[in-house]
């Protein structure tokens, strides 16, 4: 098993549910084929996507179990442990089987609104703490503060377990602070499905996508159009999507991306609370661009 950040197009994938609200294991497995069939890079397991604020420590531990079961080392898999207790997520981390992970997503501390050394030295507890490589995850508009493009640069220059960073603060000045300032192999991963052709074009490395789940066989082009050089057909196959990938949103996520993945027949579309379902309207306007693009 390699360890460290996987190339191209990663998924963030969701947890599907039965209507009782317990875990649909057979629409997880379909939708793991689903993704590899259509040209996916690797799994991201127990990210914000996952409702993993929902999820019990043995729910996520048993998902990434099955996950590993049945991809059978068909594609790498990077597992998420975060929060907002520092000394709780350090111990997790050196707690954590490393056995077939690649490496650990971690968004920064949600709610507390650290400073930037606040976030620096939460991150240098946990490069301390794990034996795997280490992905930052900025996404200011969940989390309520935004990593610096300093504190990301020092971060990486400092650590070397700290290898990537997945950039969803939506600032492209920032990012490209970031793609001339980063050391050599760091890596910068979109976490924004309608920037990630931008951020390819200025030099960041792939994406861990949520729309990518709901329609891998277009999503991927872009990405694998991309780096062949190929960016008429990179821009065109970002552009096809760029409707959808605003309606997933529309109502929050992860309910838009379950409502693909219902019209598609893979799994339901059931959320925990506090999250619910997508409403009439948006899942047939959702419908509507899966028509549009022959799905």
């Amino acid at each position: 098993m390699n360890r460290g950040v996987p190339k191209g197009v990663g998924v963030a994938l969701i947890t599907p549910f039965h209507n009782d609200g317990s875990i649909d294991f057979n629409g997880l497995e379909r939708l793991l084929e689903h993704c590899i069939n259509g040209g996916v890079d690797y799994f991201v397991v127990n990210g914000t996507t996952a409702e993993n604020p929902t999820l019990s420590k043995e729910e996520r531990y048993t998902v990434l179990d099955f996950v590993l079961e049945k991809n059978a080392n068909r594609l790498p898999v990077v597992f998420g442990i975060g929060g907002n207790n520092t000394m709780a997520v350090a111990q997790e981390m050196s707690a954590f089987n490393v056995d077939g992970v690649s490496a650990l997503l971690s968004a920064s501390p949600y709610y507390n609104k650290p400073t930037q050394e606040g976030i620096y030295q939460h991150y240098k507890a946990l490069s301390e703490a794990s034996s795997l490589p280490i992905i930052l995850y900025n996404v200011p508009g969940r989390t309520s503060s935004n990593i610096s493009a300093e504190t990301t640069l020092r971060l990486a220059a400092d650590f070397e377990n700290i290898v990537a960073i997945k950039e969803a603060s939506g600032n492209l000045d920032q990012i490209t602070e970031l793609v001339l300032g980063r050391p050599e192999g760091f890596k910068i991963i979109s976490g924004d499905d309608n920037l990630t052709f931008a951020m390819l074009g200025i030099g960041c490395d792939g994406v861990i996508s949520v729309s990518g789940q709901g329609v891998p066989e277009v999503f991927c082009k872009v990405y694998d159009e991309a780096v062949q050089g190929n960016w008429s057909a990179s821009k065109e196959a970002h552009l096809s999507l760029f409707n959808l990938t605003n309606l997933l949103f529309a109502e929050g996520n992860p309910a838009g991306i379950k409502a693909v993945l219902e019209i598609r027949e893979i799994c339901g579309d059931h959320v925990r609370l506090p999250l619910v379902p997508a409403t009439s309207r948006l899942k047939a306007s959702i419908k509507a661009e899966l028509d549009r693009l022959d799905f």
